[in-house]
């Protein structure tokens, strides 16, 4: 099993299922299985997911794992679910690196249980409309993954609150974030989003001197007949809202930027 393994990595893998390990040293599912828990033992493979191996380079044994973007597309693959890379990840990858993530972000379509690859987390937040969200591949080590555009990052950092570090994390992420995102594609993928979340971005773009570039979703929000909402939700906020988003202030944003 090791050689095979070793010849997977040789010809660019960095992936396998139980099954192609069975199809690939021809021997059963009980042998394989003894096989491959050695292997673990051993550092040289790790298991993300029931099922789903990832081969450990001798530079990453200390880690237990390569990074999660070597091997996201086919985890995610071998799911069968859609996916992209998004919230605090995205962010980074866009250049919003100051706040680095803790874990692997990843926006997908249904409820998913935390991966501990090792010492590598993947954490997933999920969206129903994820494959209308616009994304773009990025090159990797491995492949190619998808990672949410700036503007699907921008949207998905106010839906996912907590997972993205509340709001003063969230500003900061947001200024540096600010001159990737172009504000007539905010405006084409409103629509897919709750109308509280546009009003809230808006309200932080402003907020981080980033008005100009909010100006289309402004715009936009006019037609929507929206209804004043606090900045946090579920916390009690001033009567008097913000006239461009109707946005009622309760927390005092600070930003690191």
């Amino acid at each position: 099993m090791s050689g095979w393994v070793e010849q997977l990595q040789g010809l660019g893998g960095y992936t396998f299922t139980a099954s192609q390990a069975e199809s690939g040293t021809d021997r059963s599912s009980i042998a394989v299985q003894h096989a491959l828990r050695r292997l673990k033992e051993h550092g040289k493979i790790v298991s993300p997911r029931r099922g789903f191996y990832v081969v450990v380079p001798p530079e990453y044994r200390a880690t237990g794992s390569p990074p999660a973007s070597w091997y996201i597309d086919e985890l995610m693959r071998h799911l069968k679910q859609p996916y992209y890379v998004g919230l605090l990840s995205a962010a980074a990858i866009h250049g919003a690196s100051h706040q680095q993530p803790m874990a692997f972000q990843v926006v997908t379509s249904r409820p998913t249980r935390e991966m501990r690859a090792g010492k590598v987390t993947i954490r997933f937040s999920m969206n129903s409309n994820i494959e209308q969200m616009p994304t773009t591949a990025i090159q990797t080590e491995t492949g190619t993954m998808r990672v949410a555009t700036p503007e699907t990052t921008a949207f998905d950092l106010v839906r996912y609150q907590a997972a993205a570090g509340h709001l003063n994390n969230i500003g900061t992420v947001l200024a540096e974030l600010a001159e990737h995102i172009d504000g007539r594609a905010l405006v084409g993928i409103a629509h897919l989003v709750k109308l509280p979340d546009v009003q809230r971005l808006g309200y932080l773009l402003d907020a981080v001197g980033e008005s100009n570039r909010a100006a289309p979703l402004a715009e936009w929000l006019k037609t929507r007949n929206p209804r004043a909402i606090p900045l946090l939700p579920g916390q009690p906020a001033r009567a008097g809202a913000d006239v461009r988003w109707h946005v009622r202030p309760n927390f005092e944003l600070e930003t690191d930027s």
